[in-house]
């Protein structure tokens, strides 16, 4: 409905036409790995190559260049927003709305457009009629991990609702990959190669593209980690002497806090942990009583300035259950942290066991994290050489301009097989 015959146009900033795309996102900010990542993409897009890209999202932050009019018949190189309407209530119901209303938006939008965008492009399941789809998590496999918490017997019968709606969200998304990742028409690209070996396992795709997420070395390095470490572990109250562990994400369960708990509870060493992301708390409570960890575990509100958190921690801990990615594993290398990184999270690709970091071959099993955490908090010239290597190897072989160029080709090559 929205894709155009025209060919696709090579094109640049000195150019007057230039290649329009629609970009589906419920909303955009620098906070959230995968919002992150399209940010990057499609201001690249259209400041390097560009590229129009007319966007669809409920919520924009932090977008350069984001126009809320339309440009001119001429401009080369634009991100208009369009804004699409949100709702109160829990989440499956706002996904419903989410769903339905970009839908009306887009379609009221583009019939009144001279130049019809070539392609919707979107980052997972937003729309039924995305050509082009970047795979951030496979809810197959997330779902298979989890089945047996979401049982109602084995939960307080307060939890009842919460878990019940969770297990009904996880349904319909599963449902609706099933009808759209199964679909050969639609191009998908991978965050990672453990996404794309779940997207052959379920839907038996061989054909999608690896592109991993990257990091802005020029914000997360070394030098400006360590020039901000006095100042937040002191905004922190944290003495020179703590060994502080980070875990950045929202969905705590599923970036595996409650193995970590009980790691660090095993742990003889007083490690402090720091908990950033929107999640709820209160959940942790009764853990955290059991365990005899209060005072040593703080939840943090998520914030602008992410190098802070970095620059007070020791180390990075991420023993996700699964995770496509997990971009603060990266950001962490970059800032010169050595991490621990399950490998069931996507970015774990990028650790070289024992060289710049070091790899949780079983997120289930607390011993073995317990035991890691153990090995960086005893050795603390050991872990600072380990995380040395690891941001001497992100600032050498990640950027986002490389990732750009591979979605920009990715994208090319999904209008050139839709035109055919």
């Amino acid at each position: 409905m929205f894709l155009s015959r025209k060919q696709p146009r090579e094109t640049d900033q000195q150019t007057g036409a230039c290649l329009q795309i629609v970009v589906v996102s419920p909303f955009l900010d620098r906070h959230h790995g995968t919002e992150l990542c399209i940010i990057e993409q499609i201001e690249r897009l259209s400041s390097k190559y560009g590229w129009g890209i007319h966007l669809f999202s409920q919520r924009v932050e932090n977008v350069n260049g984001l126009l809320t009019e339309d440009p001119k018949r001429t401009a080369a190189g634009f991100i208009r927003w369009y804004r699409v309407s949100d709702i109160p209530g829990p989440h499956l119901l706002k996904f419903l709305w989410w769903f339905l209303a970009n839908r009306a938006v887009r379609k009221s939008v583009l019939k009144r457009l001279e130049d019809r965008p070539l392609l919707v492009y979107s980052p997972g399941i937003n729309c039924l009629d995305a050509t082009a789809i970047t795979v951030h998590i496979v809810f197959h496999e997330f779902y298979a991990r989890v089945r047996d918490e979401l049982t109602l017997l084995k939960v307080p019968i307060s939890r009842w609702p919460v878990t019940l709606h969770r297990k009904l969200y996880y349904k319909l998304i599963i449902a609706l990959e099933r009808h759209i990742y199964a679909d050969p028409k639609v191009r998908l690209a991978a965050v990672s190669k453990l996404v794309s070996a779940q997207l052959e396992k379920h839907f038996g795709r061989t054909d999608s593209v690896v592109i991993p997420n990257a990091v802005d070395t020029a914000i997360f390095n070394s030098e400006a980690r360590l020039a901000c470490r006095s100042v937040s572990r002191q905004g922190l109250e944290l003495d020179d002497s703590d060994f502080v562990v980070l875990l950045i994400g929202n969905d705590w369960k599923k970036k595996g806090l409650d193995q970590l708990l009980r790691a660090l509870a095993i742990i003889e060493t007083p490690i402090q942990l720091l908990v950033v992301g929107n999640d709820d708390p209160g959940l942790y409570r009764p853990a955290l009583r059991q365990l005899r960890l209060e005072g040593r575990v703080r939840f943090l509100a998520p914030s602008a300035d992410v190098l802070s958190f970095y620059s007070a921690a020791d180390a990075y801990v991420a023993p996700s259950l699964e995770d496509a990615f997990g971009l603060p594993i990266l950001e962490a290398m970059a800032c010169g942290l050595p991490v621990i990184a399950s490998v069931q999270a996507g970015a774990s690709e990028n650790v070289l066991d024992g060289a710049t970091g070091y790899l949780l071959r079983d997120p289930m099993n607390h011993v073995e994290l317990a035991e890691l955490v153990r090995r960086l908090a005893g050795d603390r010239s050991g872990a600072q050489k380990l995380g040395a290597a690891a941001a001497q190897y992100v600032q050498a072989s990640v950027s986002w301009d490389h990732n750009t160029s591979a979605t920009r080709k990715f994208l090319e090559d999904s209008i050139a097989s839709s035109q055919i």
